[in-house]
C-alpha cells in the first residue's frame, strides 16, 4: 500500500466506503432500487482481465469478486473513477484529459445499458475476440496462447508417472492432520458446484498451503489442490485454490437485513456474488467452510491474462480502453438481476439504472468527472499520510 497511491486505494476500501457515507455522501441518480443493486465492491481499474467462459469462450471482463454485495450501482462507479483519476494521474495526464477519460467511460456505460434494457440487440455484449480492437484483443490473444500444459509444467512436478505440486517460495505441504480438513471441506464444496462432473475428475492427487498474495488477501492461508481432470492424461489436470473469505468493506455501510441474511458465509456470498454478475462463470466456482470459516473455491485458470497499464500511455488507447471497460461494468450490473438464477435483485437493473438517469447523461456524467477529480485528489493525500505513518512507526499492530 505504501508503493503508489495507486496501491493504496487499492487496498482502503475500508476507508473509501467510509468517505463515501460520510463526507463525499451524495444520492444524486439514486433511488430504492438502483441503490439494491448487486455491485462488485471494489471496481478499480486493475480488477479485469481474461478468463475462459463455462461455454469455451475467452472474455475480458471485471475479476476478483471478494468484496462483492448489494449496494447502490454508483458506488462502483465512482471506484472505478477514482481509480482512472489516480492512473492518469501517475501518468501526467492533465485534469482536462482525465475528465475526459471517465466521461467516456459514463457515456459507454450509459450508451450500453440502455441498448440491453431495449432488448440487447444494439449491445456490444461480453468483450471477446470478436468484439474487441487495440489493447484488450491484445490482451485476449494473449491469453489465448497460455496452455493447461505449460501452467502445469511451472506449478508441479511429474514423479512416478504422476503429478504433484511443485513446492517453491510461499508454497509448502501441508501435514496431515491439515490435509485430512481439506480433504473434508472438498467433499463438502462438491455439492455446491451448479453441474454434476465425473468422478475421475474429483481425484484429488495433491494439496499444497499458499499464504495470501495481493493487497487485499496477504498473509490469509489459501490451499491448491491438484485434481485429476477430465481424464487420466497429465495435461487435463486442475488446480483449485480454496481461500478464506473476508467480510466485504462495503457490508459495513449496507443495514438491509434482506442481504444480511441471505448468505450463509462469506464463502457462500464471494461464489453467489460471483456466479450473479459474471456471465457464464467458471464451472469450478463454488464454496465451503474449513475450520467454521467460509471458503471460496475456484479453478487457478491456464487462460488468465490482466491488461498492463503501464504499457499504455497514449490517451487515444486510454480512452478506446475505459470506453470498453465501461461496456463491461453495464453488463456486470445487468446480468445480476430478476433474469438471473438468484432472487435477491427482483427486478431489472438495466431499466431501473436508466430509469433514474432519464435523460440527464451530461448531469450524470459530470457528477463521476467531478468525484473523480476530487477523490483522486484526496487519495493521494491520504496515501501520504498513510506513508508517513508506516515509515515513523505509528501504525499500530503493524
Amino acid at each position: 500500500m505504501a508503493a503508489s497511491p495507486f496501491a493504496f486505494y487499492r487496498g482502503s476500501a475500508s476507508l473509501f466506503y467510509a468517505d463515501l457515507t460520510g463526507p463525499y455522501a451524495d444520492d444524486s441518480y439514486l433511488d430504492p432500487a438502483t441503490s439494491r443493486v448487486w455491485i462488485h465492491g471494489d471496481l478499480h481499474a486493475e480488477n479485469f482481465g481474461t478468463y475462459m467462459n463455462a461455454s469455451g469462450v475467452l472474455v475480458f471482463n471485471v475479476n476478483d469478486f471478494d468484496e462483492a454485495y448489494v449496494g447502490p450501482y454508483l458506488w462502483d462507479l465512482k471506484r472505478f473513477a477514482a481509480s482512472v483519476a489516480l492512473l492518469g494521474y501517475a501518468k501526467a495526464l492533465s485534469d482536462e484529459v482525465i475528465g475526459g477519460l471517465v466521461g467516456g467511460f459514463a457515456g459507454a456505460y450509459l450508451t450500453e445499458l440502455a441498448a440491453i434494457a431495449r432488448g440487447g440487440d444494439d449491445a456490444i455484449g461480453s468483450l471477446t475476440l470478436d468484439t474487441t480492437s487495440g489493447v484488450l484483443h491484445r490482451v485476449l490473444q494473449t491469453a489465448r496462447l497460455r496452455t493447461r500444459v505449460a501452467m502445469l509444467e511451472v506449478e508441479t512436478v511429474v514423479e512416478e508417472y504422476d503429478r504433484r505440486f511443485a513446492f517453491m517460495e510461499g508454497r509448502e505441504p501441508v501435514e496431515a492432520g491439515t490435509r485430512a480438513q481439506v480433504l473434508a471441506a472438498f467433499e463438502d464444496y462438491l455439492t455446491t458446484l451448479p453441474t454434476p462432473s465425473s468422478p475421475v475428475e474429483h481425484v484429488i492427487k495433491d494439496v499444497a498451503l499458499r499464504k495470501g498474495v495481493g493487497i487485499g488477501s496477504a498473509g490469509l492461508p489459501s490451499y491448491n489442490l491438484l485434481l485429476e481432470g477430465t481424464s487420466q492424461a497429465l495435461e487435463n489436470d486442475v488446480i483449485l485454490y480454496m481461500k478464506q473469505a473476508q467480510v466485504p468493506a462495503v457490508a459495513r455501510y449496507i443495514t438491509d437485513e434482506k442481504v444480511t441474511h441471505y448468505f450463509r458465509h462469506q464463502g457462500h456470498r464471494t461464489a453467489e456474488s460471483q456466479r450473479a454478475l459474471q456471465a457464464y462463470a467458471d464451472p469450478w466456482l463454488g464454496h465451503t467452510t474449513l475450520g467454521g470459516v467460509g471458503q471460496l473455491v475456484a479453478e487457478v485458470s491456464p487462460y488468465s491474462a490482466d491488461l498492463d497499464w503501464d504499457d499504455v500511455s497514449e490517451p487515444a488507447e486510454l480512452e478506446a480502453i475505459v470506453q470498453d471497460l465501461g461496456r463491461a461494468v453495464a453488463r456486470m450490473h445487468s446480468v445480476a438481476d430478476d433474469e438471473s438464477s438468484h432472487d435477491l435483485v427482483s427486478f431489472s437493473t438495466e431499466e431501473a439504472i436508466v430509469g433514474v438517469v432519464a435523460d440527464d447523461r451530461a448531469g450524470f456524467t459530470e457528477v463521476l468527472v467531478d468525484f473523480a477529480h476530487r477523490y483522486g485528489a484526496q487519495a493521494r493525500e491520504d496515501h501520504q499520510r498513510f506513508v508517513d505513518l508506516f515509515r515513523n512507526g505509528r501504525l499500530p499492530g503493524i
